[in-house]
């Protein structure tokens, strides 16, 4: 196949199927989950979209997969998009330890694997593009949170890093973090009675995941923060 190569981790129904969609009217989409029928669900579903069941945490089957999906679709990817992630909701006192631990693998240490294994190919093409997808627990840790917050301002921090040493080389690195509750089915049955505007929708989601992967090299955006229009600012920024 003689077309771009882009790879999404954490491919679900909403925010990783959206990007797939999005990124598949341009290029080869290597979607990665652990789930195998879903994944095959939506390869049958999209066009130019590819199955590739993987837990981004087992990191030498994750090395694997970037080499396969190379060899398969021709190219190594010139965009990757970092969806996957875990969550947990508790105070400091109440979470597991272990928890924690694991969604740390999930959000923070996945990203430094799969950016190990796909920049260098970024680097010798002069370009590429590494989207993280976050939100505003990256920013500041409100109670409840403390499963999860410390994972993800851990990813935005990585993720800055990176962009620091790989802009200057061609790479583009950003990071979105939603301000919102996306519309998901289970999102609509917790948040029962809401009107629509209160959702981010998925597939706008993708769009802005788009935006940035294609951004000119005189005006690249790192943080990029997201929100409905009725939604109440979380964070000032």
């Amino acid at each position: 196949m003689q077309s771009k190569v882009c790879l999404v981790t954490g491919v679900g129904p909403g925010t990783g199927a959206a990007v797939v969609r999005r990124f598949a009217d341009d290029y080869q989409v290597a979607m990665l989950a652990r789930s195998e029928e879903r994944l095959a669900e939506l390869a049958a579903e999209i066009p130019n979209a590819h199955a590739y069941p993987c837990d981004v945490t087992n990191t030498e089957h994750l090395v694997e997969v970037v080499g396969q999906i190379g060899q398969d679709l021709g190219d190594a990817p010139s965009v990757v998009v970092h969806n996957a992630v875990r969550g947990a909701f508790g105070s400091f006192m109440e979470i597991d330890p272990a928890v924690l631990e694991e969604n740390f693998q999930i959000n923070t240490m996945s990203l430094l694997h799969l950016a190990r294994a796909t920049a260098p190919a970024m680097i010798e093409a002069g370009e590429g593009s590494i989207v993280i997808t976050g939100n505003t627990s990256a920013y500041r840790g409100m109670a409840y949170f403390a499963g999860f917050a410390p994972t993800k301002a851990a990813q935005r921090i990585l993720g800055e890093a990176m962009a620091r040493e790989l802009g200057p080389q061609g790479v583009h690195v950003s990071f979105v973090a939603i301000d919102a509750v996306i519309d998901l089915e289970w999102t609509r049955k917790r948040y029962a009675g809401k009107p629509d505007e209160f959702f981010c929708q998925p597939a706008d989601i993708a769009e802005e995941c788009y935006r940035l992967a294609h951004q000119p090299r005189s005006a690249w955006t790192f943080s990029s923060v997201i929100r409905p229009f009725g939604e109440h600012w979380t964070l000032n920024s």
